[in-house]
């Protein structure tokens, strides 16, 4: 097979292993080089293990307002729902157990497919040539048609606030701990710090947020960020709004947390939330001719192709969005690029997004940002949950469903959904706005009574115009 066939991957995650698979499946000759286990960080330390963590946190909350719904729970020793504990070495394990069988899961398809997996660094060596340092030693060279660079990105850490792995930790070091947390602190209020504060107050831990903004999710929904807030609250977190972080050290088993205006918190852990970093040094991207923007990430266009002819990028070393069903995507349009197959460049305004708190946040398409910041023009309508008969038999009380369309064409272009499961049910509108239907076509398709899902109807019967 010639060289121009020849698709080396180097990076085993989203971005990754689904580029493999389609250049596999357009009988391209496919080397993935990987150093960290396929399925790269979203499968093994983070979206797998968190959401995992979660699902258990979501159970606890459950059993805790079980009582609303007449049901008693009791330990075999007649103790109250209020003595439910967790036993996080147990719940830890199985998040691993987890995340290590789906990592496999997708490495025994790879070899299915006749995908080969080096183990080991790859570095580039010019647009058509990686060179990989290999785990057990030694260097192996290869020669590629075309590059994807898949390498993803570490948590972001400082100076003054340092992971130690025990007491003061990474989003990836949480899956270590063998006992419950006293107080745990958790520095950083966007998407991964509020998932990771729910679960752990789910879980019965004294958990105390710190944000540097207003609000929780400052980057999402308003409306939505301040149900979660209210939530947060209700259940008993401290959320500490418009503080920010200026260290963090640890004095035995004592955690202390300096903020900015003077003031300390204290716990017994701390959990560092502060965004990521792209996993693009030192790997020859520069000298092979790939432009990177502010902060290293790879800098792409719509179909994924870097600044040098012959090599891609996709995930979350290019910051476009990160999300694993983001990379994956990219990933998969990389390969259709290079190798003839049709393709239609990613557009951002069709991703659904999910928040993997309690209650959920799910997005899709313009956003209400976009709508204050007259980017777009739109007719809104938003409608609490707890009118939802599904919602009131499960004791549902916060959340909603906002629709936005446009005026005079009706088309639906975005939408956010919060709730249980907001994940499912945002997808009825995500393929409203990538397919372009009217909010009167989403309403007009039948939905099952009682439903959740009925509320999404409802809302888009709500934004339905008489024309005479």
């Amino acid at each position: 097979m010639g060289r121009v066939n020849r698709v080396v991957i180097v990076g085993g995650g989203p971005g990754g292993y689904e580029s493999a698979l389609v250049a596999a499946q357009l009988g391209a000759e496919v080397t993935v080089v990987d150093s960290d286990g396929i399925g790269g960080s979203a499968v093994l330390t983070d979206c797998v293990p968190s959401k995992t963590l979660i699902a258990t946190a979501e159970l606890m909350a459950d059993m805790e307002e079980a009582g609303e719904l007449g049901i008693s729970v009791s330990t075999p020793h007649g103790k109250s729902p209020g003595n439910v504990t967790v036993d996080l070495l147990r719940v830890n394990q199985r998040v691993k157990e987890l995340a290590l069988d789906q990592s496999a899961d997708i490495e025994r398809r790879l070899v299915r497919e006749n995908v080969r997996i080096v183990r080991g660094r790859g570095r580039l060596e010019g647009p058509h040539r990686v060179v990989v340092e290999l785990a057990d030693g030694g260097t192996e060279a290869i020669e590629a048609g075309v590059i994807l660079i898949a390498t993803g990105a570490s948590p972001r850490t400082l100076e003054t606030a340092r992971p130690d792995g025990e007491r003061i930790l990474s989003w990836d070091q949480v899956y270590d701990l063998t006992e419950v947390p006293e107080r745990l602190i958790v520095v950083g209020s966007g998407v991964t710090g509020a998932e990771f504060a729910g679960a752990y107050n789910a879980l019965g831990i004294d958990v105390v947020l710190v944000s540097s903004r207003d609000r929780v999710l400052p980057g999402e929904d308003a409306d939505a960020a301040q149900v979660l807030e209210e939530v947060f609250t209700r259940r008993g977190m401290t959320v500490l709004s418009q503080s920010r972080m200026e260290s963090v050290v640890r004095d035995g088993d004592l955690v202390t947390v300096t903020l900015t205006d003077g003031r300390t918190v204290e716990g017994s852990h701390c959990l560092l939330a502060l965004g990521s970093i792209p996993n693009t040094a030192d790997l020859g991207l520069e000298e092979a001719g790939v432009n990177l923007k502010d902060g290293g990430f790879v800098n792409v266009d719509r179909v994924s192709r870097t600044s040098a002819r012959g090599i891609y990028a996709a995930g979350d070393c290019t910051g476009v969005f990160m999300l694993a069903s983001v990379a994956a995507m990219q990933g998969r349009i990389a390969m259709w690029h290079y190798l003839g197959d049709a393709v239609t460049p990613l557009d951002l305004k069709t991703v659904s997004a999910n928040i993997f708190t309690a209650p959920e946040i799910a997005t899709v398409g313009y956003t209400q940002n976009d709508v204050d910041d007259a980017v777009i023009e739109v007719e809104t309508v938003m409608l609490p949950l707890r009118g939802n008969a599904r919602a009131k038999m499960h004791g549902v009380r916060d959340g909603f469903v906002k629709l936005f369309c446009r005026p005079g064409t009706g088309i639906v272009v975005g939408g956010v959904v919060v709730g249980p499961r907001a994940s499912e049910l945002i997808h009825p509108v995500s393929i409203a706005v990538s397919e372009n239907l009217t909010a009167d076509q989403l309403a007009q398709a039948f939905t099952v009574y009682p439903s959740m899902s009925g509320s999404i109807a409802e809302a888009a019967r709500r934004l339905h115009r008489y024309e005479r």
